[in-house]
């Protein structure tokens, strides 16, 4: 049975390059951002990342760029497996609907979670809060999450492309929704 008390919302950084990936490696998820908002009053939980130990790629001076993740912080992480059990066991994931800014975060769970055999962590309900924030606001497209956070009247809480982070101010922009 679904809880809907909360909503856990997610938000995931993978490894990545400014061009194509080297002969052999494929983006994998290196960070699981993580902030439960009460649905009842719209409060955001505690932001918390996880760091995850990639094992088919590294992490490219871009990506250290973009995120400020370098290989030897994710290198010192859970594996993706340990990673899915501590969002089963901490989080209750399998019994809360979840949601994050697109489907990127959804897609690179599915196919992780395929490629690695590892149990899909989450329940069947998902909500995409980048169309949701489009639709309520009329706008004619979807939008970046900061873009999102500024048609809030809302700044960027943190660093961006940090999961923790970036959950946490999505979280915000779903709360506000919510409210609505």
């Amino acid at each position: 049975m679904i809880s809907l008390d909360q909503v856990l919302v997610v938000d995931v950084e993978s490894t990545c390059w400014e061009g194509s990936p080297p002969a052999g490696e494929v983006s994998e998820i290196i960070e699981i951002g993580v902030c439960p908002v009460e649905v009842a009053t719209g409060v955001r939980g505690e932001r918390r990342s996880v760091l995850v130990r990639p094992s088919r790629s590294s992490v490219s001076p871009f990506c250290t760029r973009l995120t400020t993740l370098a290989q030897e912080q994710v290198s010192s992480g859970v594996s993706f497996a340990e990673a899915c059990a501590v969002l089963r066991k901490e989080f209750r994931s399998e019994r809360r609907v979840w949601a994050s800014y697109g489907d990127y975060d959804r897609k690179m769970f599915e196919r992780q979670c395929a490629d690695f055999g590892v149990r899909y962590p989450f329940g069947p309900r998902h909500v995409n809060v980048k169309t949701l924030f489009a639709l309520m606001h009329r706008l004619p497209r979807e939008v970046g999450m900061a873009e999102a956070v500024r048609i809030a009247g809302h700044r960027l809480d943190g660093t961006h492309h940090r999961g923790h982070d970036d959950a946490y101010n999505i979280a915000g922009l779903l709360a506000g929704l919510l409210a609505r």
